[in-house]
């Protein structure tokens, strides 16, 4: 159990996808690719915290291991990526995923 938790990897899979599409609907990648309109850092860090928060309690309801972690992070950043993010943004929300699910 410690290794690979409670949930199948589809599931990890499906998760993460729909975290990164929620993400994208509060925060789309026009706006992170440099156009006209920005929004405020303390609005992005509010959005990013909302979206490690739910990470958060996936991690908690389905006591996820090691493995299933790093394919929630890695899974979470391809999805982004495949959104069409900057790099920065990708490399930043991902490494605040795996931040979150491994704290104790």
């Amino acid at each position: 159990m410690g290794l690979f938790g409670s949930v199948s990897g589809k599931q990890v899979d499906e998760f993460a996808v729909n975290l990164a599409q929620e993400l994208a609907k509060r925060y789309p990648p026009a706006l992170d690719q440099g156009s006209e309109r920005r929004i405020s850092q303390k609005r992005l860090t509010t959005l990013l915290e909302d979206t490690f928060q739910r990470a958060m309690d996936f991690k908690k309801q389905h006591k996820l291991g090691v493995y299933k972690k790093a394919r929630l992070g890695n899974t979470f950043r391809w999805e982004l990526q495949e959104m069409g993010y900057t790099e920065k943004f990708v490399e930043v929300a991902t490494e605040g995923i795996i931040v979150y699910i491994t704290r104790k």
